[in-house]
């Protein structure tokens, strides 16, 4: 349990001498510090308006001061050391000793004052993606107003106009700073804490890395062919499970700040989705869907009921957003046979192993890999290896979870009968339709030579 008086450390602490002046840090709020990457309980408001707090997974919220009335925060932009999983570290760019930084917490109508201290190599900005607020709170380097030296600190002051899910990160050098991991949630709850009320409301953003097996820091100007997706800067089996209790009233907020949409995909239970970055979706424009895409720059906030206990998948559907680093120029070597091949590299290079002559599992591969380097697929379930990575994790849907209660239950025991099972009776023979008339014989009867003429397109031109 995080207390208060491990959880904060001093403004002055935080800052340094030659950040602020002597009056300045004794006028700064205190700015805590988070170095772990396990999820923290919800931030219940010790003062100002009550609202429901939200669970960041992998994650934490800002605490505040209230200074006259206004809700003040103090965010510090710096180098941060992340642990992606157990067995891989990357250095990063954050807030307050994390990336993503922590989410921000405030109700509708309050009236929020931000201390924003750069400990970077170079200047940056917070621009606050979605906010309604004056055009000089914006920040954008530039535009609305300079950027933020290293070793200054800039306030900015505006009032939480309209309840929502936003998302904060630089608007300067940004190719750089977000693809080093400058980013986080603000989530802006509304006056009334009944409306829209849930029993667990979970949230986190998808990032992306570029990280050679090996090293430590992201290349910053990789475009497309990221190796590392991740939830909260976290990949399976890194990322922790979302804990709910059956017949709790669900809702995942999903920020995505990578470089290409995420159809995000809940296994055992329907959704809808009742939020945007442009505030909640009115209810009879809303259906039930179990995959969701949401894009680049956007939030969506979904909603169940956790009717059906399990340990339900939940992850983004692009298959390589599912696993970790690996390269984007393996063969497919589907039906190959290397034996013979494989004894002579053996003889050069003892820990050669044959890749994809039978499939893509790995699930039983043991190779050797480079340090601070993660296996592509791993994760161990009941049943032996998960085989996945990267943006996936699990909802864990418990009848006997009390409310509040976010500790990981473990594994689902399975009423019997309930787990699929081997069949080991008589196997009947497969029938196939050959004839023009679409008769059926069976296989063994079908023609041995079937010649296929293949016509190769010649143009786009007859394309509609």
């Amino acid at each position: 349990m995080v207390t208060r008086r491990n959880f904060f450390t001093g403004a002055a602490a935080m800052v340094g001498a030659g950040f602020v002046s002597r009056i300045g840090a004794a006028s700064l709020p205190e700015a805590a510090t988070m170095q772990g990457a396990a999820t923290q309980a919800p931030l219940s408001p010790p003062n100002g308006r009550p609202y429901n707090p939200v669970v960041t997974l992998n994650g934490w919220s800002l605490p505040w001061r209230m200074n006259s009335g206004v809700k003040e925060f103090h965010l510090v932009a710096e180098p941060v050391i992340r642990e992606l999983a157990p067995g891989m570290k990357a250095n990063l760019w954050g807030y307050n000793g994390q990336s993503p930084g922590p989410t921000i917490e405030v109700v509708e109508g309050d009236r929020v004052r931000i201390f924003v201290t750069n400990k970077l190599p170079e200047h940056t900005s917070i621009h606050w993606h979605g906010q309604r607020l004056p055009n000089g709170m914006d920040g954008v380097t530039g535009l609305t107003q300079p950027g933020i030296p290293p070793g200054k600190t800039f306030v900015y002051d505006f009032v939480a106009r309209r309840p929502g899910t936003f998302m904060y990160h630089p608007h300067a050098d940004e190719m750089v700073q977000m693809a080093m991991g400058m980013m986080g949630f603000w989530v802006t709850h509304p006056k009334n804490p009944d409306f829209m009320k849930v029993d667990r409301d979970f949230v986190f953003l998808l990032g992306n890395y570029d990280i050679e097996p090996g090293s430590y820091t992201p290349k910053t100007a990789t475009m497309l062919n990221f190796n590392l997706w991740t939830i909260n800067s976290r990949v399976f089996p890194g990322v922790d499970p979302l804990v709910v209790r059956q017949n709790d009233r669900v809702r995942i907020r999903v920020g995505n700040l990578t470089m290409t949409n995420h159809p995000v995909h809940l296994h055992g239970h329907e959704f809808e989705v009742t939020g945007t970055d442009g505030g909640w979706t009115r209810p009879e424009s809303r259906w039930p869907e179990v995959t969701t895409d949401v894009a680049v720059g956007q939030m969506r906030a979904i909603e169940f009921d956790a009717t059906d206990p399990g340990d339900w998948a939940f992850h983004c559907h692009k298959s390589h957003h599912t696993m970790n680093a690996m390269g984007h120029d393996v063969p497919t070597m589907i039906g190959v046979d290397h034996r013979s091949v494989a004894e002579k590299i053996n003889k050069l290079v003892p820990d050669y192993m044959v890749m994809g002559e039978r499939g893509g599992s790995m699930g039983d591969m043991e190779m050797p890999l480079p340090d601070n380097t993660l296996p592509m697929m791993s994760g161990q379930g009941p049943f032996g290896g998960v085989e996945m990575g990267g943006m996936f994790t699990v909802v864990k849907v418990r009848k006997n979870q009390k409310p509040g209660d976010y500790r990981d239950p473990g594994w689902y025991q399975h009423p019997a009968g309930t787990v699929a099972y081997e069949w080991k009776g008589a196997l009947p023979q497969a029938t196939r339709k050959h004839s023009a008339g679409g008769q059926a014989m069976p296989s063994s009867q079908a023609p041995k030579n079937i010649e296929m003429t293949v016509r190769k397109p010649g143009g786009h031109g007859s394309h509609d």
